[in-house]
Parts: C-alpha cells; structure tokens; sequence
C-alpha cells in the first residue's frame, strides 16, 4: 500500500535565508506569496524497483525541459524576472509563471507589464483576429502549432516540433535513456511514441498507447496538452508534465466502475438524444501520489485530477484514462476546504464535509468528461468546433454536475460506501468557496460560477442568520437534475450563441458571494498549494 507521505511545510520560507528575504518582501506580495501553502511531494519509493527508482530522475528532468517550454509559452524568457528587485514580488511571479495573477482574473502585479496577451506567445501580440481569420494555412488552427511573422511581416505558421527543436531533442534524448531503463512493456512502448510525437506532432498513437499503460507504478504524462493559456482561440496546447508513483491498493478499489460507465451514461438525466454515444470501454481510474509537476499544470492553482487524452478519436476508441492525486487532493482538503467549511458552513452539516466525498466528487468530475455527447446532433462539428471559446467552460461545468451526479448515483446503489449522497452535496458546495477563489477568469473559475449561482437561484442552499451555509439537500437534487439537461442539450446542439450570453450573464462572482468570499479571504486561509519537489524532495 502507498503511504500517504504529503509533508505541508509553513510560510514564504524555511531556512534562514529564506526567512531573511521574507522579511525584506513588501506586505501585499508577502500575503499574496503566503496564500500557496508549501507542500511537500513525496512517497514511499519501497513499492519500487531499483530501475524505476532510477528513472524517475530522468522523468524529473524531462519534466524540467517541459517547464522550460511552458514559460516561453506563457510568458517569455523567465530570466527577466531577476530584474524584479522585490523578493516576494518574484516568487509569486514564479508562481504564476509570469507578472499577472491568475486567480485574479491575470491582473498584472510587476510594475512596466501590462494586461496578459490573449494569445500569450502562441501568436504575435499585435495579430487581430481578422488578420488571422485572413491567413490561408489549413495548420492555422493546430493544437501544436505557433503563429509568427515573418521577415516581410505577414503571419506565418511554424509547428510546435521545428519552433521548440532545441529543448525537443534534449527532452527525447533523456527520454530514450528512461525507455533503456524501463521494465514494464507499456511504458516503454509509450514512451516510444511520445518521442515520435516529439518529433511529428502527432500525438494520437501515444495516447492510445498511454490509454494501455495501466499496469505501469510509474506514470509520466507529458507533452503539449491543455488549451486554457490560448484564451484567444482556445486553439493551442501548452507543455506540462507529471510524474507519479501509483497507489495500488486506492486504484484497486476504484477498478470496478470503469465497467459501470455504459449504465451511467444510460442513466444521465438529460434528453436521451443526448446521450446515445456509447463511451469507450477501456477507460480506467487509478490513484497516483503526484512527485513533480512541471509547465502549464504547476501554474497558478494546481491540478489535483487527471481526465486525459483530450482527443476525442481517442475517447470513442478506448475512453479516457482518470488518474486522482491524492496526495496534492488530500493537501488541499486539510489545508484549504476544511477550514472553509468550518466558517461557512452550518455547524448541523459540517459532519457532512468529509474528504471521502471529496476524493468521489473530485474523481466522478474527470469521469463525467467521458460521458454526455462528443459530437453534435445537427451537424456542427464536435463539441469544440461548435462552442469555439466558450468549450471549455462548459465541458468543466458539465464534469463538475456530472461527477455529482454519478457519485450520488453509486450511493443510492450501494457501490460507494464511504459517504452518503448528503456529504457528497454539502462538500460539493463548500469545494466551489474553496475553487471560486482561484477566479472567475478561467474555464474552472466560470464553470464554478455558473454552477453556484445556478444552484442559488434554485433555493440549493441559504444563508442564515449568522451567513452560513444550509443546505436544502431536495433542492440541490433537482437543481442538479435540472443543470445537467441544460448544459447537454447546450454540448449536444452546439448552442454558441446562448452559451456565451449565459456565461457572461451567469459566470460571475455576484456581490454575496463576493462578500462571503472576503470573510474567507480575511481569515487568511491558503488559496491553494506550492511544491517543494524533485530528487531532493525525494531523498535521492
């Protein structure tokens, strides 16, 4: 069995330098750098061999290559922050990767930069979106290319493989020497493919050979992937990587509901034309204590959940596989949720916030993201195609009443046994003051909101007189009901046009919230979590 081995570390810093420069921050950006608690990433490396304990060091470097790759992404050349002279100004900018604060809607914070590129570097910063629109390159709009000028000035496309070349083939060459080391024949032949990947740009045969590593104690997820820094398009993907050591006897006990997915889409509470897809048989759930995250995953808030491949010929051939960090999930539950749910919820339901429920409600979301509707039912493309920018918010929504929903199912049928139906709702409530805080700006931020005010408005919950949280659990099952057949027939139809009107008038933090948010925010409860990790971490 994994050991549970999250080591939560206290203030900006540890050593006496450390503390030294602490003291030497300016007050705002000390509270700002103090609102990530440390935590520590490691795990019993026991459950090991010596060849996989010495991969994992190779992976760690990688990893490395691929955070180097999401700062050129995202921001530039990370060695221009050595002119910020404010100590604590530039570990909150490391910590956002950049000089704009990404759980205050990218507000920058560095005096001399101004508002966040839509596009961050993904296309030059002067393009309009007609001057795109113009430019006639079939590749225009690839997940893994970038837009640049040219010596005449006119826009041109570069894949990600020739524009990224140098830290590709350092990353393949540490790579080849992992693929030496490894004895399990999956992760080998995936890692195999992610460095023709590396090399093509063509990711689809590694992930479907991802899909078929499930016997691997070692998970390397790495590569261009998520969409959400393109907040222009949506269009291109952002390097990352996470290293994990599996948790056998937790993805033992999660083995038996990947069987269950063709009865839980049956069972959607949604039009039955919205669920006729049948989703892909060989997904599966496992439990990983996360030990490096590196690029677009380590920015800002950090993932505690996995849900990929994101290409959907994947998904209707094999599913989609969901690793749950538990380490990092059960940090941020100490650390985070339960003092929340202390302040704010009612004392005869703070029983109800169990972590328990939160690893379900936390590991359903990335299941949900398979089920519902991949392809419209008009004729207007798949999901993405039709709701443009407006994708990804909704897909999170969906996962997030989905998860709900399927958690409360598998209660009521006696498949989970650790909670009940009603902690599954109360901790759903107190998870969205806990995620809200992290902003309205991104996809997470608005599928919460949208979430959260749809639920207000249905009377889910009040506020009493001392402005906790009570929690009608009857109205909260059909809001739920009800929720989740509006964002379906939203996915299913491609409804563009209301989509975005109803993100825009819905996914806001609304002045009640906003002042509840403030009690939190005052009580100087962390937002999220920051890692000390690596090999050091990990007493090599």
């Amino acid at each position: 069995m994994m050991v549970l081995t999250t080591v939560i570390l206290s203030g900006c810093g540890n050593t006496e330098a450390q503390k030294e420069k602490k003291s030497t921050c300016a007050t705002e950006m000390q509270t700002k750098v103090d609102e990530f608690a440390p935590v520590k990433l490691t795990t019993d490396l026991s459950v090991l061999t010596e060849k996989e304990r010495q991969i994992l060091p190779i992976l760690i470097d990688v990893a490395k290559i691929m955070d180097e790759l999401f700062w050129m992404q995202a921001f530039g050349n990370k060695a221009d922050l050595d002119k910020i002279e404010d100590p604590c100004m530039k570990d909150f900018a490391i910590i956002n990767y950049g000089p704009w604060d990404r759980l205050d809607g990218m507000k920058p914070f560095v005096p001399g930069y101004g508002e966040k590129p839509l596009g961050a570097n993904f296309y030059p910063h002067d393009m309009t979106k007609e001057e795109f629109e113009q430019l006639d390159d079939p590749n225009k709009d690839g997940l893994y290319t970038i837009i640049v000028r040219n010596e005449a000035g006119a826009l041109e496309v570069v894949w990600y493989k020739d524009y990224y070349k140098m830290h590709l083939d350092k990353a393949i060459a540490l790579m080849e020497k992992a693929i030496e080391l490894a004895e399990d024949a999956g992760l080998k032949n995936y890692l195999q493919l992610r460095v023709e990947a590396f090399k093509t740009d063509d990711y689809f045969a590694s992930d479907m050979a991802w899909m078929d590593m499930k016997d691997s104690r070692i998970d390397f997820v790495v590569g261009p992937i998520e969409n959400y820094e393109d907040r222009l398009f949506g269009y291109k993907t952002a390097y990352e990587a996470f290293v994990l050591v599996k948790d056998e006897k937790w993805s033992n006990d999660l083995e038996k509901f990947t069987k269950m997915l063709p009865e839980l889409q049956t069972n959607l509470p949604c039009d039955p034309k919205f669920k006729q897809e049948i989703p892909g048989s060989e997904s599966d759930l496992n439990v990983y204590d996360a030990i490096y995250y590196g690029g677009d995953c380590n920015s800002g808030s950090k993932t505690i959940a996995i849900n990929l491949p994101n290409d959907e010929r994947v998904h209707l051939q094999k599913g989609a596989r969901r690793l749950q960090l538990k380490n990092s999930m059960k940090a941020k539950f100490d650390i985070i949720l339960m003092p929340i749910a202390a302040m704010m919820i009612d004392e005869s339901q703070l029983d109800n916030i169990k972590f328990d429920a939160f690893f379900s409600n936390v590991t359903f979301h990335e299941v949900a993201h398979g089920l519902g509707i991949k392809n419209t039912i008009n004729g207007k493309g798949n999901l993405r195609e039709a709701l443009k920018e407006q994708y990804s918010a909704w897909e999170e929504a969906k996962a997030d009443i989905l998860g709900l929903f399927m958690v409360e199912y598998l209660v009521e049928k006696g498949e989970i046994t650790n909670c009940t139906a009603e902690d599954a709702y109360a901790t759903f409530i107190a998870g969205i003051l806990r995620s809200v805080r992290f902003g309205a700006s991104s996809a997470h931020g608005q599928a919460n909101m949208m979430a959260y005010n749809f639920f207000e408005d249905k009377g889910a919950f009040t506020r009493t007189e001392t402005g906790k949280y009570l929690i009608d659990f009857d109205k909260s099952r059909e809001a739920l009901k009800e929720w989740s057949a509006l964002i379906l027939e939203i996915e299913g139809e491609g409804k563009y046009d209301f989509a975005k009107q109803y993100n825009n008038e819905n996914g806001k933090i609304r002045p009640s919230l906003q002042a509840d948010l403030d009690k939190i925010n005052s009580a100087g409860i962390p937002r999220d979590i920051r890692f000390e990790q690596g090999t050091t971490a990990l007493g090599y």
